[in-house]
């Protein structure tokens, strides 16, 4: 790898990031909440001057006027070390509300990777500081390197290799021949959708502030929020069936909704297989929580079946806010609710998980290998929508979906044993890899706080989180001898 290749874009990376974390003084100036203002003027600076102290210091950074062509091991280095930097300097704000390292930097990672625990007891703190939590979250939904592909002239066609770097998939989607513009396309759908959500939470009755934090948050799949009791604190159905579809929205492809849209045709969302698998689950398992929560737990129809919606969506996506404190559930309810968590959303999407198209490809894997047992000479092919899925797609998706339940397995390990809790164990690995959020029980439930773990716990979901976010390969590709090999290219 080229040292002043991976400068250049890292140093110009930490240059924007360090003018977006300045978007929270406006907040500030409106509320007359002058003392937040240092805090965000602090982190900014700091960023800008890394970023610019990077592409000084390293010999030739600066003579690079575009980096098109940055190879795939330097774009994977430089999303994840990005990614890193992104989580430590929107660390940076917290320290000034009091919050220690470890907490806000948990904070931080918490909302850039969009998963939504946090380490908050008590939500005294000015509208600056709820703002920033959501929009970190919002900048995470998507992607840093997604945003900057869509407005930086320097990533035009070097952006490739990043942008399938920072939201790997199955398969490379894209809706332009040109990165940049599907980026840009990409941004300009997630952008309407939030504000669409801001204006309806505001006519159901929401504060506007709340109504901007809570679309932030819903349409990045993330869950912060400024009420402690999320969405069930504002107790009105209506907020929580908008909640619903936007959730639900995020969790889907933006460039199948993109499609759908421009091509003005609704059969299109019975034609695509990961559309149909996606809703479908959703579906079942909502009808199959609510007839749980009416014969387990006495909820009445209307009640079951909204808060049974929502809490699927919601954790399917990995948006994680809560319309109920379902630690409260019986077992079965509970049972059925964590069995989403391993599901994931669409590629594509603002969601985590594993993603649903990766469980047909494992699922169409396993029947084929099922049928050349009993017919060795068959020639079979996976296909999903009638397009053959190449070998070597196939195969990494059997590889991801190991790894991730090994890392899913070491991680529960890793904090049973700190926290000598297998609930915590097993519920704050999966919320963490999975980019959920809450889990169950009173530490990690939807109306808990992860303040009271061990700082060792909270590292180990720190990692998991970013792991988790990335999709894993950028991480297992680190632990290569060959990926560190660095060269100063003239």
């Amino acid at each position: 790898m080229r040292l002043n290749y991976l400068a250049n874009a890292i140093g110009l990376i930490l240059k924007y990031i360090g003018l977006v974390i300045l978007a929270p003084i406006v907040v500030a100036i409106i509320y007359k909440d002058y003392v937040s203002i240092l805090p965000f003027l602090t982190a900014g600076i700091a960023s800008i001057l890394c970023g610019h102290s990077l592409r000084k210091f390293v010999k030739n950074a600066y003579q690079i006027e575009n980096i098109n062509d940055i190879k795939k091991s330097e774009a994977l280095f430089t999303v994840a070390i990005s990614w890193i930097l992104f989580g430590i300097i929107s660390g940076l704000p917290f320290l000034f509300y009091g919050l220690s390292p470890v907490d806000a930097l948990f904070e931080a990672v918490s909302g850039i990777t969009t998963t939504g625990a946090t380490i908050l007891t008590d939500y005294n703190y000015p509208e600056t500081f709820f703002f920033w939590r959501s929009l970190t979250q919002w900048l995470g939904g998507l992607g840093i390197i997604v945003l900057f592909i869509a407005i930086l002239p320097q990533f035009a066609v070097a952006g490739r290799q990043m942008f399938f770097a920072e939201a790997p998939g199955p398969t490379e989607d894209k809706i332009t021949p040109r990165i940049k513009n599907t980026a840009s396309i990409l941004w300009k759908i997630y952008t309407v959708l939030t504000i669409i959500d801001v204006i309806l939470l505001y006519l159901a009755g929401m504060p506007l502030f709340d109504a901007v934090c809570n679309a932030l948050s819903t349409l990045a799949a993330g869950g912060f929020s400024p009420n402690s009791q999320s969405l069930a604190g504002y107790h009105s159905n209506i907020i929580i069936w908008i909640t619903t579809v936007f959730m639900f929205l995020a969790g889907s492809s933006f460039i199948f909704q993109y499609k759908v849209f421009t091509q003005r045709k609704p059969s299109l969302l019975f034609q695509n297989e990961e559309f149909r698998t996606y809703a479908s689950v959703i579906f079942i398992m909502s009808i199959s929580i609510a007839i749980a929560l009416i014969f387990c737990d006495g909820y009445g129809i209307k009640d079951s079946l909204m808060h049974a919606f929502y809490q699927v969506a919601s954790i399917i996506t990995s948006t994680g806010s809560a319309s109920v404190d379902f630690a409260k559930w019986s077992f079965l309810p509970q049972a059925l609710l964590f069995t989403v968590m391993f599901m994931g959303s669409c590629a594509s999407s603002a969601g985590g998980g594993i993603k649903m198209m990766r469980w047909i490809l494992v699922y169409k894997s396993m029947k084929n290998s099922l049928v050349k047992i009993l017919h060795p000479n068959a020639i079979l092919n996976v296909k999903v929508d009638n397009a053959i899925i190449p070998h070597e797609i196939l195969n990494q998706t059997v590889v991801f979906v190991f790894f991730y339940f090994i890392c899913f397995a070491i991680g529960a390990f890793l904090i049973t044993i700190i926290e000598q809790n297998i609930t915590i164990g097993i519920t704050g690995s999966i919320t963490a890899l999975g980019n959920i959020g809450p889990g169950f029980g009173e530490v990690t439930g939807p109306m808990g706080s992860f303040n009271s773990m061990h700082a060792a716990t909270k590292i180990i979901m720190i990692i998991s989180m970013l792991v988790g976010r990335l999709e894993i390969i950028p991480f297992l590709v680190m632990f290569q001898k060959d990926f560190w090999t660095f060269k100063r290219a003239v």
